[in-house]
């Protein structure tokens, strides 16, 4: 293995590099990690370290890390064609492949695919393309979008105004105008004395009070994660999405599904809209489309806005340089076919994704743990001071952080989402690796429970 001079790097990075979700001070006293290699459900550090990718990535890395066959792909399509843009009527061979064959995996009213480079960006087109098919049928009110409070859509401007999190509207004067939020399917911490199906339904039909109040012929959309991700893995009791399907057809406003997370098998299914039967009008897809090996998203239409769209006319003026990249786009075909030719999604649903749960159900029993809830290959513990009370630590957040750190020492990547462990891990991990992620899970926790209780 390559060795490096990870002072050196750290000395280069907290100089030249501005990451993303970062407290700068904080990571200049402290140095990146700087990663340097993975294969199959493990990376490594510029120190030789080994760690268990618990969160493919950042929720991406689907069919496990060194898959050559995407990187030659890549090599091909830049010899071939590297780059062209797909404005005035122009298109490129892996873009058009690429869109027939998500339209064959997608839900049958999905046939038609935008694409760009993320899933902030896609739910930016989300914004503009809702509205537009309202404008085009002359309802120009019609612009409201509502979303949920503790949902992540991105960290571009229209994103990060769809999604509820007080944090990123604290910066930056968000959210823009005229969106909307409700609160979140969060029955752990905000189901109180209600039945776990009363709460589903109320927060649910929260959806109908707000169309309502803002009057339905000013709501263009409704978006929501299948499961929220980011959030927390907040995942809605079994009646909520029957209700929400019913009260987007009953006002006419459209359903967007957020697929960003939930999307290419993490569910069990191709898509979080088919585990729930969610009747959407439009998905925003990413990271699993490529298994983050390129920097790819689209958004999916449904067959009932372009069909207003090609009979109204007009130019959608909307777009982005790199929309449907020839080398991202061949190699998320490829993904793709890997996913289909090898039946990875079948086969992580009926032999993996059930003993991972009970895996993660397992964990819940760890006296640290208030919950441990979960679907398909996605996973959350509720880290709390007590069980019974379900009482949190002082500093939120503070738990996550020491769990975090100690996991990583541990060589065991989960991610913290304020005082949430989540998990996320390939779909492609084994019985014996997940086991191995347990055993680490397991003494991490052990070991963060000591390490707070010395420090209370």
């Amino acid at each position: 293995m390559r060795t490096y001079d990870t002072a050196q790097l750290r000395e280069l990075d907290a100089k030249h590099y501005m990451h993303p979700f970062t407290d700068h001070q904080d990571m200049r006293e402290n140095g990146a990690r700087i990663i340097t290699g993975a294969e199959n459900i493990y990376i490594y550090d510029s120190d030789g370290n080994k760690y268990l990718d618990a969160m493919s990535g950042l929720w991406c890395v689907n069919i496990g890390y060194g898959r050559t066959e995407l990187a030659e792909v890549a090599k091909l399509q830049m010899e071939q064609l590297p780059y062209y843009n797909s404005f005035f009527q122009t298109a490129q061979l892996p873009a058009v492949e690429l869109a027939e064959a998500l339209a064959e995996v997608a839900p049958p009213q999905m046939n038609r695919t935008f694409f760009g480079c993320s899933g902030s960006d896609g739910n930016d087109t989300v914004v503009r393309l809702v509205r537009y098919f309202w404008e085009v049928q002359d309802q120009e009110d019609r612009n409201i979008i509502i979303s949920r409070n503790n949902a992540y859509h991105g960290s571009t401007m229209a994103g990060a105004s769809l999604g509820g999190m007080k944090a990123m509207h604290a910066q930056g004067g968000l959210p823009i105008a005229n969106i909307e939020h409700i609160d979140q399917p969060y029955f752990y911490a905000e189901g109180g004395d209600l039945s776990l199906e009363e709460f589903g339904l109320q927060r649910a039909q929260a959806l109908e009070q707000r169309i309502l109040e803002v009057r339905p012929d000013r709501v263009a959309a409704f978006i929501a994660e299948p499961i929220q991700g980011a959030g927390g893995v907040i995942i809605p009791p079994d009646n909520y999405w029957p209700e929400i399907n019913r009260i987007c057809k009953k006002y006419d406003v459209l359903l967007c599904a957020d697929e960003v997370i939930c999307g290419f098998g993490r569910t069990g299914q191709w898509f979080g809209s088919d585990t729930f039967s969610i009747e959407a009008d439009v998905m925003t897809l990413a990271k699993g489309l490529s298994s983050g090996y390129q920097t790819i998203g689209a958004v999916m239409v449904a067959d009932r806005i372009t069909e207003v769209l090609d009979s109204k006319g007009g130019e959608f003026a909307h777009g982005y340089t790199y929309s449907g990249h020839p080398v991202a786009c061949a190699v998320a075909l490829k993904n793709i076919q890997i996913l289909r030719d090898e039946r990875i999604i079948e086969r992580a649903r009926d032999n993996t994704m059930d003993y991972f749960q009970s895996r993660v159900s397992a964990l819940g029993e760890h006296p640290l743990v208030g919950e441990a809830r979960g679907a398909g290959f996605l996973g959350g513990l509720e880290l709390v001071a007590n069980k019974d009370t379900k009482q949190k630590f002082d500093e939120d957040g503070g738990a996550g952080t020491v769990c975090r750190e100690i996991c990583l020492k541990n060589g065991l990547v989960m991610r913290p989402v304020g005082d949430i462990m989540v998990i996320c891990p390939p779909l492609i991990i084994t019985r014996a690796q997940i086991d191995e992620f347990y055993d680490l899970a397991w003494a991490s926790l052990d070991q963060s429970l000591a390490s707070l209780k010395s420090a209370a």
